[in-house]
């Protein structure tokens, strides 16, 4: 991955939003120029909480919201007004606040009991959305990074993360609320542009050693995703300086 890797360091977390909105408007203007539509895939977590609220302020309403079509990188298995809802955080803090359609929101469907049953739901809807493709192909993909290596809903020895024939799978995580369902690798390596917001000196440890451990076996799942771009505070990458 090293070689790949593109990583801009920033002070602080809020620098890390503002760097993440440049990256997003770039992105969305580039789309419609070429196909009249823009294509983000979300995830939550407290560091895209600050890019949405950014995103949400007067400056970006004229980003092309009329033509956005938003999608979720994977999402825990709860009713979406749940307080841990991915959908809900991103309705709350920005998709309440600019005038995306809402037949362009597309929320990962987490009611009919079954995580395997909403997670073929979800690719079907994908694949009407992107007809034609072996894989969707998202201008943007939004990723975090857990401690433990993982992003999206992809963990460590989660048969999920080897997933190669699915465009969407269901997942477990190894604590917490632990059935989710996820875009597996494959499906998130298609996308030109995947943007991981790290941030916090908790992240530290675990971000070194995704970008520079690159002969683990098995990988950690962040290490899956080809050619992406980090976004990370001072704290995030405090070991920088001091990198053999």
């Amino acid at each position: 991955m090293e070689a790949a890797v593109k990583i801009h360091r920033k002070e602080n977390a809020a620098a890390v939003a503002a760097a993440a909105a440049r990256l997003w408007v770039n992105a969305a203007q580039a789309a419609q120029k070429i196909r009249g539509v823009f294509r983000v895939a979300l995830s939550g977590g407290q560091t895209p909480a600050l890019l949405f609220r950014l995103l949400a302020k007067g400056r970006f309403q004229r980003l092309p919201w009329e033509t956005t079509e938003v999608f979720w990188v994977d999402e825990r298995y709860i009713p979406h007004d749940h307080a841990k809802s991915n959908y809900r955080l991103t309705r709350e803090l920005l998709l309440d606040h600019v005038p995306v359609p809402k037949e362009n929101v597309h929320p990962i469907p987490t009611d009919s009991g079954d995580p395997a049953c909403d997670a073929a739901a979800y690719e079907a809807l994908l694949r009407q959305v992107f007809p034609d493709q072996d894989r969707p192909r998202f201008d943007l993909v939004l990723l975090g990074l857990g401690d433990d290596g993982h992003t999206a809903s992809l963990f460590p020895d989660d048969g999920a993360v080897s997933e190669q024939k699915r465009w969407v799978r269901a997942a477990r995580a190894p604590k917490g609320i632990r059935d989710r369902i996820t875009l597996t690798v494959p499906t998130l390596n298609r996308s030109p542009l995947k943007m991981f917001l790290v941030c916090g000196e908790g992240k530290a440890a675990i971000l070194k050693k995704v970008l520079y451990a690159p002969d683990l076996r098995p990988p950690l799942p962040a290490q899956l995703i080809e050619d992406p771009v980090f976004l990370a505070d001072r704290a995030a990458t405090s070991w920088f300086n001091a990198r053999d």
